[in-house]
């Protein structure tokens, strides 16, 4: 059985894709506050890791994929402004997460049963924006860890850092609305002009790559094109 595993899975990009994997086949398991666990919070994660629900999960499986989609832009300051708290969940979510999780899927995974991950990325791990000193570190470092993964060689594990382009989610929204976001201007006339590409749309390239015989040839990569 094809089992995925989606964080993030209840709004936005993450509902997208876990609905279109779903309606591709797959068995997805669903991680998010809503799902009950809070991937902001190291003891949450370890919690919730502790009841061997992924193992169970995995049991059967002939083919797993993970999803890291969860994520947050905050705290959306400058240097010299952000709280400890902020920063720190922020890290957690962004880059504890996954890196726990992935290894978590790929120690637990059925002998011999080929492991794709999938890290939600952002340009903005590639490109600096005032600000966003954060969330330009926590994305940067999940395209580390794909690229890192990669060199490792494992057998049957395979991993791309995918940038999804700029989606209509809650995340955009917020950017839009925040004061003091010198780019704040250029995020609302992306709204404006019909430049900002639906759940749907990006979910279904981000499918498409994971279904590719090419996934994880570039463990940085994006599906904007």
């Amino acid at each position: 059985m094809r089992k995925a595993i989606v964080t993030g899975s209840s709004r936005g990009l993450g509902e997208a894709l876990a609905r279109q994997l779903r309606e591709a086949g797959w068995d997805v398991l669903g991680l998010s506050r809503a799902d009950g666990v809070d991937l902001s919070s190291v003891d949450a994660l370890s919690t919730w890791l502790g009841r061997g629900t992924l193992e169970q999960f995995l049991a059967e499986a002939t083919d797993v994929v993970l999803v890291n989609n969860a994520g947050t832009v905050g705290p959306v300051a400058e240097v010299g402004a952000q709280s400890p708290d902020a920063i720190s969940e922020a890290v957690t979510l962004n880059v504890t997460a996954p890196l726990v999780l992935t290894d978590a899927v790929v120690r637990h995974r059925p002998a011999g049963v080929p492991v794709r991950v999938v890290h939600i990325s952002s340009g903005a791990g590639r490109h600096p924006y005032p600000t966003w000193s954060v969330y330009c570190a926590t994305k940067a470092a999940v395209d580390m860890h794909a690229l890192a993964l990669a060199e490792e060689g494992i057998d049957g594990v395979r991993a791309a850092s995918v940038a999804p382009g700029i989606v209509d989610t809650d995340m955009q929204a917020s950017i839009r609305e925040t004061e003091g976001f010198p780019l704040r201007d250029t995020f609302i006339g992306y709204k404006e002009s019909g430049a900002l590409s639906s759940p749907d749309d990006a979910a279904a390239k981000i499918l498409r790559l994971i279904e590719s015989p090419d996934f994880g040839t570039s463990p940085v990569t994006d599906v904007r094109g």
